[in-house]
């Protein structure tokens, strides 16, 4: 039992980090059609704000209070960077945004081993993160259970910013009829600028909770961009309750995998979980129902 409860609240853990990293993308391709392949370098920029914080902070509580802001800003002002510069030229064309934003991390990657190096650096926990607590006799890691609040605080601060915003209901309009936004006096240029801070300074808020359960290095980003990408296109594109349904179960699914295997197989197992769903489902477990005619 203390095994099962132990398997399980590691996979609940993994999918909410799947969570916070796949937030973002859901949110802008299901808008914009964007394959963001530089998502995991937004996530990798918040890492490292955080360990700059640190440097600046040496109470590691506060510094990790203050990098969870800091980071969402830092992914945020990269995203709109990059939307403006490159993006807002190539709205569905889905093939040279994914070619483009792969260039782009190749550059941030390079970016962050010129300023911080190719060694690995470690953001410390703060006191009241460490150690675990006792759930039915299983130990559970302080630290995992603070990032599963925090990936379910900002899935709740998403849905009460889409609901029952002026900013939420326009995207929302964007994302069900473009056109129609446009003629019903809907700036879809300042929507989609928004969209693409708020979904890139999620992945920043990622990067900030990563660094409490591993190092930060330039390619952090390259171990969960393709997680991420699956949890979208099962959950279905541009659907945040099938991303967070997704997620939490290739979490406990790749838990239980690589319990019984080994990671590297989990990892194939997984892929080959999705493949036959989309098979069955390729438009994921929701699909999106717009008022388009085409």
């Amino acid at each position: 039992m203390e095994l099962l409860i132990g398997q399980m609240f590691a996979g609940l853990s993994l999918g909410s980090v799947l969570l916070l990293a796949a937030l973002g993308l859901s949110l802008t391709f299901g808008q914009m059609g964007v394959i963001n392949m530089a998502h995991g370098e937004f996530m990798m920029a918040g890492a490292y704000t955080a360990f700059v914080v640190q440097q600046a902070i040496s109470d590691a509580g506060v510094s990790l209070l203050v990098s969870i802001p800091a980071g969402f800003l830092a992914g945020g002002v990269l995203g709109l960077v990059l939307e403006a510069v490159l993006l807002r030229r190539m709205y569905h064309r889905p093939l040279d945004t994914l070619l483009v934003t792969f260039g782009v991390a190749l550059i941030l990657q390079q970016a962050a081993r010129d300023i911080f190096g190719a060694p690995s650096v470690d953001v410390r926990a703060p006191g009241w993160l460490q150690g675990n607590i006792e759930l039915l006799g299983a130990p559970i890691p302080l630290t995992r259970l603070f990032i599963l609040g925090l990936s379910l605080l900002c899935l709740a601060g998403l849905v009460l910013l889409l609901k029952a915003t002026p900013l939420g209901r326009r995207i929302r309009a964007v994302v069900l009829n473009r056109d129609l936004a446009e003629t019903s006096g809907v700036s879809t240029r300042r929507s989609d600028q928004l969209t693409f801070f708020i979904g890139s300074g999620l992945a920043g808020i990622a990067g900030v909770a990563v660094t409490l359960i591993g190092s930060t290095s330039p390619y952090l980003g390259t171990n969960y961009i393709v997680d991420a990408f699956l949890v979208v296109v099962a959950g279905g594109i541009g659907q945040i309750k099938g991303a967070v349904i997704a997620a939490f179960a290739l979490g406990v699914l790749q838990s239980v995998f690589e319990y019984s295997t080994t990671a590297s197989i989990g990892k194939v197992l997984i892929l080959i979980v999705i493949v036959v769903f989309l098979q069955l489902r390729p438009q994921g477990i929701f699909s999106l129902k717009t008022r388009s005619l085409a």
